[in-house]
């Protein structure tokens, strides 16, 4: 049985435990700056503001 090395999902290199699942603190900030200027982007249609409202009013009652 082969055991994979798994490797970091920016740059492929092997990854550290500290900065799992990423190879340095360098790729995770890489990582966390696609998600904030939205380079990543989870399919379907785009929220409406009334909405997103409904859902805040909703988890206000809650």
């Amino acid at each position: 049985m082969t055991s994979k090395t798994k490797t970091c999902p920016i740059c492929k290199k092997p990854r550290q435990a500290q900065f799992a699942p990423f190879c340095s603190s360098r790729c995770r900030d890489r990582d966390l700056a696609q998600w904030f200027g939205d380079g990543y982007a989870v399919p379907g249609r785009p929220a409406m503001p009334e909405e997103i409202a409904g859902e805040i009013i909703r988890d206000d009652r809650d």
